[in-house]
């Protein structure tokens, strides 16, 4: 009797174990799914804002390099997102970023910083550019809000201080001229990729 309890009991933990296995592994593999569903070449977003844009919804878009995510990154986009109905990340290719920043970066490659992106509840949406600049994205998608971060305000000694600098953020220009609205969020202090590596070589 006691070898058929111990036996059922057995038996009764593999089961469950096995459906809590299962269940893990479906979790994991919808996840996944979804995340990489959301990193879109550029063709294909166009077509799914287009119609998220004539059922009235404002699609909020911001681009950058977003190497090495940290929490200064997370509250910006969060607060981006809290602008409109869905947010849209242009993430600067490989190629980009190097040119933006030199040869030592990025250190995420990109199809990784893609997919870190887009694991966040706050990004709605991922595209991978390799122009010096977004605007032909702007352009293309016509965001109602173009979100960058308050490094890009003009300085203090310019006729507009606060206003974007459109000398570094041409696409700025382009949304205004079909009426879209520029918003700068200011970064979290001490927050920033370089400050992380700096803070790594530092290290013993």
């Amino acid at each position: 009797m006691s070898n058929c309890g111990e036996s059922d009991l057995t038996i009764g933990s593999v089961g469950i174990h096995s459906a809590a296995g299962a269940s893990h592994s479906s979790y994991g593999t919808g996840a996944l799914a979804a995340t990489q569903a959301k990193i879109m070449e550029r063709e294909q977003l166009a077509a799914l804002v287009h119609r998220r844009q004539q059922a009235g919804e404002r699609a909020v878009f911001t681009n950058g390099c977003f190497d090495l995510l940290h929490l200064g990154h997370v509250r910006y986009l969060q607060e981006a997102r809290a602008l409109g109905d869905f947010l849209i990340v242009a993430l600067n290719s490989d190629e980009s970023v190097r040119t933006l920043k030199g040869p030592g970066r990025p250190l995420v490659p990109q199809e990784e910083r893609a997919e870190i992106l887009a694991a966040l509840a706050c990004v709605d949406y991922v595209t991978i550019f390799e122009e010096p600049t977004a605007c032909d994205l702007v352009t293309l998608l016509r965001p109602a809000i173009y979100v960058k971060g308050g490094d890009y305000a003009a300085s203090s000694t310019e006729a507009n201080p606060g206003q974007p600098d459109f000398s570094r953020l041409p696409e700025a220009r382009i949304v205004q001229t079909y009426g879209g609205s520029v918003r700068l969020i200011p970064y979290l202090a001490h927050h920033s990729t370089t400050e992380l590596i700096m803070a790594i070589k530092r290290l013993p």
